[in-house]
């Protein structure tokens, strides 16, 4: 090949989920109530941080930002996912690979950096409440969402730009059910050497940093709850970041998943199980996370849900006279 971008694979065939046809309706019929109750939860959310004008402050900006991002990720993932369980043969373009990659690295990305400023900002809440509206000020809290983004694309624009480097023949078939890194870097013909240290690097800051930040964040957090004297007071701190605990714990929880499996199943099963967890059952549990366990958010919806009851009636009683 004279050039190093040049590939002769113009598609690829996405294996799947499972070979199983037994499985498949079962799982597609699963996966398609998992889907539209994310699609839901998370448009849900965002409408109503939107239209309720005592959620408009910093904390649930960043819950908004999280919303958009796990619909986003489900539906780079799943709908091409739901396909391939459906069609003996998931034919996906190289074009349409490359950009599926992008925007899956992308949102993954921004996520786990929200996940942490959204840690930074309960610590701020809890640590220095007096400072809260100075510290996280409109072009503080902007700045840090924009930045999550910027930092997002530009890690997805080198790995994919990465990848299209590769040159791909012959093998065509992804031993999964979308276009992931690793999947893909196997079925290369040329040097992955560079690839494969990007994916450590890059790999290593996007967990560790929002880890360290979120330990940092909640140890502060634990001390300055710690020197509350009244139960109450203790209860209400706390409260007001266990949302935000269930969702990190979720989501490092599904990373960890993939070593904590038994040896006898292969490491392509574990990703593919690891997988399904991150892009299609975390984004469903997100927005049904903060909005049973935050009060601010059921009482929003209260308020909505009864004003409509009130506008439903008044419009029948004008009907009726």
């Amino acid at each position: 090949m004279a050039a190093a971008n040049h590939c002769i694979v113009t598609e690829f065939f996405l294996a799947g989920l499972s070979e199983n046809q037994k499985v498949q309706l079962p799982l597609f019929l699963l996966f398609v109530a998992i889907y539209l109750i994310t699609v839901a939860g998370n448009l849900g959310m965002i409408a109503l941080i939107g239209i309720s004008s005592h959620l408009h402050t910093p904390m649930y900006y960043f819950l908004s930002s999280l919303s958009f991002i796990d619909f986003c990720q489900s539906t780079v993932v799943t709908p091409k996912m739901l396909v391939s369980l459906l069609t003996k043969k998931n034919i996906i373009s190289y074009s349409g690979c490359m950009v599926q990659l992008y925007f899956f690295i992308s949102f993954g990305t921004a996520e786990c950096y929200t996940l942490a400023v959204m840690a930074y900002d309960r610590y701020v809440a809890i640590c220095n409440p007096l400072r809260y509206n100075v510290t996280m000020s409109y072009q503080i809290y902007s700045s840090l969402i924009s930045g999550v983004y910027i930092y997002a694309v530009f890690c997805a624009s080198v790995n994919t730009g990465f990848i299209i480097r590769i040159q791909f023949c012959k093998l065509n078939v992804i031993n999964h059910y979308f276009c992931d890194l690793l999947p893909l870097l196997k079925l290369a013909c040329s040097n992955t050497y560079i690839n494969e240290i990007l994916i450590l690097f890059f790999g290593s800051v996007n967990i560790c940093v929002p880890m360290l930040t979120v330990i940092t964040s909640y140890i502060f957090i634990i001390a300055s709850i710690l020197r509350i004297r009244s139960s109450e007071g203790k209860f209400k701190a706390f409260s007001t970041c266990s949302s935000h605990i269930s969702a990190v714990a979720i989501l490092y929880g599904s990373t960890a998943f993939t070593y904590l499996q038994p040896s006898s199943v292969s490491l392509v099963d574990q990703g593919k199980v690891s997988s399904v967890f991150y892009t299609t059952v975390v984004p469903m549990l997100n927005p049904l996370i903060y909005s049973l366990r935050n009060k601010d958010v059921t009482l929003a919806l209260k308020r909505i849900l009864e004003q409509k009851r009130l506008y439903v009636s008044r419009s029948r009683v004008k009907i009726i006279n």
